[in-house]
C-alpha cells in the first residue's frame, strides 16, 4: 500500500473524516518511523475483519480532579486513546491524573501517543493490554499481552524524550506484517527474558485491576512536570541518542 492510499481506504470502511484523520496519521507515522508493524499493513488487517462499528464514539464516563474513566463503546483503541490524550491537553490536571480506558483495543504505538502529551508539555506514561500471547520462558500457557509501557516526557528543548518498549522480542505488529513468524513471538531477553515475562504478567494485571470489565485497556498517568531534566540528559549523552530524538524509532 502507498501512502496516499492510506485515508482513502480508511473512509472506504466507513470511518468519519475526522476518525479518518485519527488513524491515518496514527499509521502514516508508524510507517516514517520504521515501525511498519503498526503502520500501513494495519489498515489491510483491519480490511478482514467481519465487523468494525465504524459509528462508534468513545465517551468519557468518569470526569474527577484526579481520576478520568473513558469507555470505547465500540470504537477501535486507537480513537479512544486519541479522545482522551486531547481531553488531557485541553484540561490538564493541577499535579497528577490516572486515566483508565476500558474496552480499547487495538492501542497502536504507545509512543505515539505520550509524544502528544510531551508535545504538549505533559508527562505521560501508559501501558495497554491485548489478547495474551506471552508464556513464560520456562514454558506453560500464554498468560499476558506483550502489553508496551510508553513514557513521555517533555523538554525546553522542544525535543522530548519518549521510550516506548513492548514486552515481547517481538510485536504482534511484526507478525501482521509479516516480517516475523508468531512462534517468535515470546518475552525478550534471551537468558533474562524472566524479567520482561514478569514486567508483562505485572503491567497486564494492573490495567485488569483497574477496570469495571472484562476485556483489553489501557492506563495512562499524566502529570505536570516539575523540572526539566531532558536538555541535561542530552548533553551528559553526547553523541549517544536518547530514545525519540531524530532518527530513533
Amino acid at each position: 500500500m502507498q501512502p496516499d492510499e492510506a485515508k482513502p481506504r480508511l473512509a472506504a470502511l466507513g470511518f468519519s473524516p475526522e476518525h479518518v484523520d485519527v488513524l491515518g496519521d496514527h499509521f502514516l507515522d508508524a510507517e516514517r518511523r520504521g515501525r511498519l508493524g503498526h503502520g500501513l499493513s494495519r489498515i489491510e488487517w483491519l480490511e478482514t475483519w467481519e465487523e468494525i462499528d465504524t459509528a462508534a464514539v468513545p465517551a468519557r464516563v468518569v470526569n474527577e480532579p484526579g481520576y478520568e474513566r473513558w469507555d470505547g463503546n465500540g470504537a477501535l483503541g486507537y480513537l479512544t486513546l486519541s479522545a482522551a490524550i486531547q481531553a488531557q491537553i485541553a484540561s490538564p490536571p493541577e499535579h497528577a491524573r490516572v486515566v483508565v480506558c476500558v474496552r480499547t483495543f487495538p492501542t497502536g504505538a504507545l509512543g505515539y501517543w505520550v509524544r502528544m502529551l510531551a508535545d504538549a508539555g505533559l508527562v505521560g506514561v501508559l501501558t495497554a493490554t491485548s489478547p495474551r500471547r506471552l508464556a513464560s520462558p520456562d514454558g506453560g500457557p500464554k498468560l499476558a499481552g506483550t502489553n508496551p509501557l510508553s513514557i513521555g516526557i517533555p523538554s525546553s528543548d522542544g525535543a522530548p524524550l519518549v521510550s516506548d518498549v513492548s514486552m515481547g522480542a517481538i510485536t504482534h505488529g511484526d507478525v501482521i506484517a509479516g516480517r516475523a513468524r508468531a512462534e517468535d513471538l515470546v518475552p525478550f531477553g534471551g537468558p533474562l527474558a524472566h524479567k520482561s515475562f514478569a514486567l508483562a504478567v505485572g503491567l497486564h494485571t494492573l490495567v485488569d485491576a483497574l477496570l469495571p470489565v472484562d476485556g483489553f485497556g489501557a492506563v495512562l498517568i499524566v502529570a505536570r512536570p516539575e523540572s526539566d531534566p531532558v536538555p541535561a540528559l542530552r548533553e551528559l549523552a553526547g553523541d549517544v541518542r536518547l530514545p525519540g530524538s531524530p532518527g530513533r524509532r
